[in-house]
């Protein structure tokens, strides 16, 4: 094998990766393990190596822990602290939300302590959600930092510390720095609350996305189906609809046999309402009010499989039961729903048929705004039994009794015999992207040390930054991880920086840890840009915030972020 021409077909592959992933139109996982994939082919990586990396003792540990996070996000424990966030004073309810964000976020997945957090600030009369949902973010990403189960990226980053023969980092070795910054984050944001942008609640007005027509009495309409009429495949609108004698009929089968006096009621861009002029016997129906119709509001969850797909090829009707009304991505409104590839936190108003509650997928893909979700939470007793026995994991780790892998697996048949999960739901929620991500990402790191352009990088992190010692070294590796953080997902910046970080250590023949912590927390510290962190996502199109309401207060956070992480990490794990 010649090495030069593997440096650089790795080099390549890797900046390949790294422009589609800022690219963000394929998944990260079906990137990652094209790249093994592609190593493999060229000899870089044998099977064995590979199917290896799938099997880390720390992949599989953070599997196990988000299979049981399914159970505690069912608790009520989340529903009970909400009713106590929100007060008559906004830097009491700012300082309420980031302790128990926080607090929560440190033990539970971030997203799943913002989607249960965020519908509650939204609906909140007492203060404007605007000011309240990016700060939400902001403290459910650095309550991740303060243990090692608080984000995956840290179950990520331990999963390289094992691979590269370390011994496995703690649960709490993360406390000192994660509460320190999430002190730092709580009062930078109390203090700079003035920068978050305060929008006025606008009602959605929907008929700025649907038209409705009443089908005459002399209609040709009449007793043929929608595709037999040419109402399928109309270029600009779509037919979401039908309103029959009092009854939904949503979504709306092609075979559907039009009658007189229905109510079509068609979604997309009503600029191009001629387009319906060329049907006999339709005419604007002025009687049509929203509250007749079976809609609902969501946001799509960073769990979906709908994610990259475009809408016409995502096949609601048949997994959903449902249509798309209007689609919101940000402050933007999407006029030609069609054609866009969907993306986590994109908001959407769907017609819903009478089976869309019974589907099994929902939780999966949609966090529902709606007051009509249906309650699936847990018992007092069960709440307490799961509360209570993910604690006792956590103890029994952290001190060592047990491992942590070997404790959750025993949790997890616990709750699979006292039927507080189910096998169906664990593989509807099993999260696939990770589980790729991270086995992927850890035979790429074997080929990129193997080919020696990890040892080239962190040579030119030495020569850049070196200047000014180890110490220039590591806020190097640190700056390199965070700018990664900020244009790609948090996973895949910690799967890329450690064998940077990592080389640039050996190299210089100090303690890795520091190195390593460094690469935890930037891979974490991504404020500035919405599209690079999940929560940014489902928030943002809650209150139509811009790019530069998250850069004008996030240029801050991190700024704050980064001195903390720079200061006190060679402080508490020296060189």
């Amino acid at each position: 094998m010649n090495i030069d021409s593997m440096k650089i077909i790795v080099g390549v592959s890797l900046a390949a990766l790294i422009a589609l992933l800022i690219h963000n139109k394929l998944r990260p996982s079906v990137l990652f393990v094209s790249v093994a994939g592609l190593y493999y082919v060229f000899g870089y990586l044998d099977f064995s190596m590979w199917v290896s990396s799938y099997t880390n003792d720390s992949l599989i540990a953070l599997m196990l822990l988000l299979c049981v996070s399914l159970a505690v996000e069912k608790t009520i424990i989340i529903e009970s602290c909400s009713k106590f966030l929100i007060s008559k004073s906004y830097l009491f309810s700012l300082f309420k939300l980031g302790v128990i964000t926080t607090g929560i976020s440190a033990f539970l997945n971030n997203t799943a302590v913002v989607a249960s957090f965020m519908g509650i600030v939204k609906h909140n009369t007492s203060q404007p959600p605007s000011k309240l949902l990016i700060p939400l973010s902001y403290f459910a990403i650095v309550g991740g930092t303060i243990t090692l189960i608080g984000t995956s990226t840290n179950l990520i980053v331990n999963s390289f510390v094992i691979q590269n023969g370390l011994e496995s980092l703690k649960m709490f070795d993360f406390l000192p720095v994660g509460l320190t910054l999430s002190v730092g984050m709580l009062i930078c944001l109390m203090a700079f609350s003035y920068l978050l942008p305060q929008y006025q609640e606008k009602p959605k007005d929907l008929k700025e996305h649907i038209i409705a027509l009443k089908v005459l009495d002399s209609s040709t309409l009449i007793g043929k189906s929608v595709q037999e009429n040419g109402l399928r495949n109309l270029e600009f609108l779509f037919l979401v609809e039908i309103l029959r004698n009092g009854v939904n009929i949503a979504p709306v089968s092609h075979n559907e046999i039009i009658q007189k006096g229905d109510e079509l009621i068609f979604s997309g861009d009503i600029a191009h309402i001629k387009i319906l002029q060329k049907f006999n016997g339709l005419e604007i129906d002025t009687g049509y009010t929203i509250d007749k119709s079976a809609f609902i509001d969501t946001i799509i969850m960073p769990t979906s499989t709908l994610l990259g797909k475009k809408v016409k090829e995502a096949n609601f009707r048949s997994k959903f039961d449902a249509a798309i009304i209007s689609l919101q991505r940000g402050d933007s409104f999407i006029k030609k729903i069609g054609d866009v590839a969907l993306q986590a936190g994109d908001r959407l108003i769907l017609a819903i048929g009478k089976d869309f509650f019974s589907r099994e997928n929902l939780s999966k893909n949609f966090h529902i705004l709606s007051n009509i979700k249906p309650n699936n939470k847990l018992s007092l007793l069960q709440s307490l039994f799961v509360i209570s026995a993910f604690v006792t994991v956590i103890v029994i780790s952290a001190l060592e009794v047990v491992s942590f892998t070997k404790a959750l697996l025993v949790l997890l048949f616990c709750l699979l015999f006292f039927r507080i999960l189910s096998f169906g739901e664990i593989k509807r929620r099993f999260n696939f992207d990770i589980f790729f991500i991270v086995g992927s990402s850890l035979a790429i790191t074997k080929v990129l040390v193997a080919s020696g352009l990890a040892q080239d990088l962190a040579g030119f992190v030495i020569g850049v930054f070196g200047i000014y010692g180890v110490y220039g070294s590591f806020v190097g590796v640190y700056l390199i991880t965070l700018l990664l953080t900020e244009f790609i997902t948090n996973n895949a910046a910690a799967a890329l920086a450690f064998p940077i970080g990592f080389a640039t250590a050996t190299s210089l023949g100090v303690s890795p840890l520091p190195f390593i912590f460094a690469v935890a927390y930037g891979a974490s510290a991504g404020f500035m840009i919405p599209h690079g962190y999940q929560t940014h996502l489902m928030v943002s199109s809650l209150c139509e915030y811009k790019i530069m309401d998250f850069i004008k207060i996030g240029a801050i956070v991190s700024v704050v972020y980064s001195a903390i992480v720079l200061i006190c990490v060679p402080l508490f794990f020296t060189f």
